[in-house]
């Protein structure tokens, strides 16, 4: 008996999808639970399970075609209707078989090898200088065409010349021996020489009287240094010089990044943020945090947690434009931009604000895990309110981040680094080094005014600077 299986809902707002691949074939046994296909949507890519065991007899709907939800996409049945072409396949494999088998046979030619035997021909040839006159027999004894084989291999009968190179070789070494000792080298730059591979024969002393010194030692080693730090070369993409069709996903996302310029007035606040209090606490409890939770504490939840906390404060900021109306909820849901192989995705953190440092890490690790791993459902891409893109874990300073409509604010988060900043303690100026981060908030200015985007991130920054977060840790 056989069972059609169709397009299952996919979302509350999602009414068709696109079938991208198949991963059974016509004539495979699949179980229940089991990937069947994946399917596109414009929220997400998925894999639809099976919900029957079977034998698959049919696919309905082909690849890169769109179909309504319900639509029958496969028949599974008990493999009646496919146990005929099943049994051909698996005999097609068997008679290749027998054909490998006769190689085998002419693995007994090697053996033949064994006239190598006559290898010891060329070790009585060293000691009779008359070599030539044991070649002579071998051809004698070579009436079959494989013995000539053989007799090329006396050619390694020259190998004893080489055995001469290494006496030439042994003046050479001690001229060299000669020349690195014969010059000023004191112990210490011998000592030196020695831990950083250096050959002191190759040198040429800059002190008095050519004498070699330290310097020198280390001016040969750094060429080396860095041409060891030049090796990696960067892989050359299989991309490169091709044309390929746009995914599903990538029409999407471009399509809604034209609609959200061409829509909104778009421009972008930026602040530098001293997290240096931040960066100590993080060191002072990263083990502790991923000893009692099992993920590593990064910065990315101080600065959501300081984010959704102003939130709360500058609505505004954290409002959707629906027609002439703007929504200012009553809950922060923070999406998070996750770079995948498929496109930028932003699965949403619900009631972020109600969360501590340990949740927000915790969520925002699963939700990127599986978004990466094509395992989101589509609600979980939807409802967000505001979003964090971390750019800088890429190693970028600051970006300028487009707004995903219909929100009206999204805030990019650049590398935190290290630099030398002018501090003043009581009064006086000083050098210090300290950690920072650029904090850059793109928003849209029909409803965003500049001076409410400096009210929000000098808000965040001061939350960040403060960094009194030891009871929000969640440990």
């Amino acid at each position: 008996m056989s069972e059609s299986v169709s397009l299952p809902a996919l979302g509350e707002s999602v009414t068709e999808g696109t079938v991208t691949r198949w991963l059974k074939n016509v004539g495979d046994r699949v179980e229940v639970d089991e990937p069947l296909l994946e399917v596109s949507t414009d929220k997400v890519d998925t894999e639809i399970p099976s919900p029957i065991a079977g034998v698959i007899e049919a696919i309905l709907v082909q690849e890169d075609e769109t179909v309504e939800v319900g639509t029958a996409l496969v028949t599974i049945g008990d493999g009646s209707a496919a146990a005929a072409p099943a049994a051909p396949v698996a005999e097609a494999p068997a008679a290749p078989e027998p054909v490998a088998a006769p190689e085998p046979v002419a693995a007994p030619e090697p053996v033949a090898a064994p006239a190598p035997v006559a290898a010891p021909a060329p070790v009585a040839a060293p000691a009779p200088a008359a070599a030539p006159a044991p070649a002579a027999p071998a051809p004698a004894a070579a009436p079959a065409p494989a013995a000539p084989a053989p007799a090329a291999a006396p050619a390694p009968a020259a190998a004893p010349a080489p055995a001469a190179a290494p006496a030439a070789e042994a003046p050479a070494a001690a001229s060299g021996s000669h020349a690195s000792t014969s010059g000023y080298v004191t112990p210490i730059v011998r000592k030196l020489a020695n831990e950083q591979g250096v050959d002191l024969s190759t040198l040429t002393g800059t002190g008095v009287g050519g004498r070699i010194r330290k310097q020198d030692v280390l001016s040969a080693q750094a060429p080396a240094a860095s041409a060891a730090a030049a090796a990696p070369v960067l892989e050359v993409s299989p991309l490169r010089g091709t044309v390929q069709p746009m995914s599903r996903l990538r029409k999407v996302v471009a399509e809604r990044a034209v609609i959200s310029m061409q829509s909104t007035a778009q421009l972008t606040t930026v602040v530098e943020v001293d997290v240096t209090r931040v960066a100590m606490l993080r060191d002072k409890v990263k083990a502790e945090f991923l000893a009692k939770t099992g993920n590593k504490l990064s910065f990315l939840p101080f600065f959501a947690l300081a984010a959704v906390e102003a939130l709360k404060a500058y609505p505004v900021i954290n409002a959707t434009v629906d027609g002439d109306s703007i929504v200012y909820p009553d809950h922060e849901n923070l999406s998070i931009a996750v770079d995948t192989e498929r496109g930028l995705l932003t699965p949403v953190v619900r009631d972020a604000s109600s969360l501590n440092i340990a949740e927000l890490a915790a969520q925002i690790a699963d939700l990127a895990g599986r978004t990466r791993e094509n395992k989101l459902k589509p609600d979980e891409l939807a409802g967000g309110t505001f979003t964090l893109t971390n750019t800088g874990s890429r190693g970028a300073l600051f970006d300028t981040p487009l707004v995903f409509l219909p929100q009206v604010a999204i805030l990019g988060t650049g590398i935190v680094a290290k630099k030398p900043v002018v501090v003043s303690d009581n009064g006086i100026d000083a050098i210090s080094i300290r950690s920072t981060v650029f904090l850059a908030l793109s928003y849209d200015h029909r409803i965003v005014d500049g001076a409410d985007a400096a009210r929000f991130l000098t808000t965040v920054k001061a939350r960040l600077e403060g960094a009194a977060f030891e009871g929000q840790l969640g440990l």
